[in-house]
């Protein structure tokens, strides 16, 4: 009896001794650190969107892959103890897919964990790295070009009012990109020779005194700057230009399809999507140094007839002939 008890108890913990040594051969799932500056509900199109792009690289949340969020909430000062916890964390790497601010933030928190950004403005000029073709360091990304599609919807604003005389436009005067914004944007105002003005907002209560301003003066169109605050607040403004009654131009067709007028500028799905898949090319053992910065392919055109309408504006045939998409 004791023999057959002995070898049952023996053969028991054997089964129990195997299982546990099969998931201690297996290996360890990889975590990502998402630091966004924004929340998590107005960018969950754009979240899902980069994790089509990992999926597309070979990984896939839940699966093979586990992501840890912070959001900044649009609150810029508490993105260096987001980064600083994810570097805590030991990810195998960080994501900065929003802001500058969350970009410079990752990269103050580490040198050595990889860092894939996506960022609007020129990343050289931003210090973010020495060069597009090769960033060198732990550092890459996709760079949306959003400056430069600011001084091509200053155009199309102009094509569409070619009687308006001074315009309006909304920057976040604490974005590193700011000045850039500005001196661009002046010199493509003086070339049409249109008047433009300033608003700067740095915050969702900042948005709304921008725009009580704007009731006083009364310009003849709007220019919204892409910058990552207003594209996470971008139901606040448009819903501040329809209530005055303000032809804008905004940086995303995601403007436009809750009611902005146009929208000109890089598909951020997109760019989102090619971020995941560079995060999974590094998760593979690619080095960001040897990645050169992406650039977009893919710019949008889109007019919401419905709401030229309630402004009373017919938009010129031209206009809607090169337009990507007329919503109606």
């Amino acid at each position: 009896m004791s023999t057959r008890r002995g070898f049952i108890t023996l053969l028991g913990g054997a089964a129990v001794a195997w299982p546990l040594a099969a998931r201690a051969q297996q290996p360890e799932m990889p975590v990502i650190g998402y630091l966004y500056s924004g929340v998590p509900e107005t960018s969950a199109p754009w979240t899902a969107a980069f994790r089509k792009g990992l999926s597309e690289a070979g990984y896939d949340e839940g699966r093979n892959v586990t992501i840890e969020y912070r959001w900044g909430h649009n609150e810029p000062a508490r993105l260096p103890e987001l980064a600083a916890d994810l570097v805590r964390r030991r990810v195998a790497v960080i994501v900065a897919p929003g802001t500058v601010a969350a970009v410079r933030a990752a990269k103050a928190a580490t040198s050595t964990i990889p860092i894939v950004f996506r960022t609007g403005g020129d990343p050289v000029a931003l210090g973010l790295v020495p060069s597009l073709n090769q960033p060198g360091g732990n550092i890459t990304g996709v760079n949306a070009m959003s400056l430069e599609t600011s001084t091509k919807r200053l155009g199309l604003l102009h094509e569409l009012l070619p009687r308006a005389a001074r315009f309006a436009v909304l920057v976040n005067l604490n974005d590193p990109n700011a000045d850039y914004y500005t001196k661009d944007l002046k010199a493509a105002a003086s070339t049409i020779g249109r008047q433009i003005e300033f608003l700067g907002a740095g915050n969702n209560r900042e948005i709304d005194v921008a725009f009580a301003g704007l009731a006083q003066r009364r310009p003849d169109g709007l220019l919204v700057v892409s910058q990552g605050l207003f594209t996470n607040r971008r139901s606040q403004i448009v819903t501040h230009a329809t209530r005055l009654a303000l032809p804008g131009i905004y940086p995303q067709r995601e403007f436009a399809e809750i009611g902005g007028l146009m929208s000109y500028g890089t598909s951020i799905p997109d760019v989102f999507r090619q971020t995941g898949v560079y995060t999974g090319r590094v998760l593979r053992g690619a080095k960001p140094a040897d990645l050169p910065i992406l650039q977009p392919t893919k710019f949008e055109f889109v007019i919401n007839l419905n709401a030229a309408k309630t402004l009373g504006l017919t938009v010129p045939p031209g206009l809607l002939a090169v337009a990507d998409e007329v919503i109606e």
